[in-house]
């Protein structure tokens, strides 16, 4: 018996959310699994919410993104911030489950393949540096390195930067969300030259608004990159 199989005698599969057995290591148990809310079928192509109806092969898009000024391209989310996906989502942000980046980057890695290209540059949304000493690690920047490296594409880490500190965004509406958030990314004045040209796939944990995902898509642009994506781990959908 090889040491890998003694370990799992020992220690069996386990539930990423509620350490139910499981059959495969960083899995979900059945119930889990339907309680986390993926998201399938036809999306918003843009900001990745669900949308009715049914997927036809066309670019669809939601009421906001179609009255939204969005500067970036195309962008998908891989569940819904609710029920046991939304409890998963708080536990690797407050809860120090970094056990959960691997099987998080599974998901993502699955619902973005419709918008990769070939020599897309990943890059997370950065936290400020004082709430990234409070909290240790920056989860967007964890998972997307997961996600780079399981998909064989270029990251930088530190492609953006928070210029100044902004107050949370929760509770919020979106007009001050989009305040809160103007002119507070920057590209990485030293990182330039990496996305000059490039196709940037931006990596947050949630989007709600898409205020932060403009900041930083908005960042990119000026900056010289030609085309900007996002995915999130997590989408805020109003009637889902």
């Amino acid at each position: 018996m090889g040491l890998e199989s003694a370990l799992r005698l020992v220690f069996p599969p386990a539930c990423a959310s509620c350490g139910a057995p499981v059959a495969e290591e960083f899995g979900l148990c059945p119930t889990c699994w339907r309680d986390t809310g993926f998201i399938g079928g036809l999306v918003c192509d843009r900001c990745g919410t669900p949308l009715p109806g049914e997927d036809e092969g066309r670019a669809e898009y939601c009421d906001d993104c179609l009255t939204i000024a969005r500067p970036w391209e195309r962008g998908r989310a891989a569940i819904l911030y609710r029920d046991k996906g939304r409890q998963m989502v708080l536990a690797l942000k407050h809860g120090d489950r970094l056990d959960l980046v691997r099987p998080m980057a599974g998901w993502l890695a699955n619902c973005v393949r419709p918008i990769l290209v070939p020599d897309m540059l990943i890059a997370p949304i950065p936290l400020h540096w004082t709430r990234l000493l409070r909290r240790r690690y920056n989860q967007s920047a964890l998972l997307s390195r997961a996600l780079a490296r399981k998909l064989g594409l270029d990251h930088c880490p530190d492609l953006l930067i928070r210029a100044r500190k902004t107050d949370s965004q929760e509770g919020k509406d979106r007009d001050t969300r989009f305040r809160n958030l103007q002119g507070a990314i920057r590209a990485h004045p030293r990182r330039r030259a990496r996305l000059s040209g490039r196709h940037v796939l931006l990596i947050d944990d949630v989007m709600t608004s898409g205020a932060t995902f403009a900041a930083a898509a908005d960042a990119c642009l000026a900056a010289g990159a030609a085309h900007v994506s996002v995915l999130a781990l997590a989408r805020v959908a109003k009637d889902a």
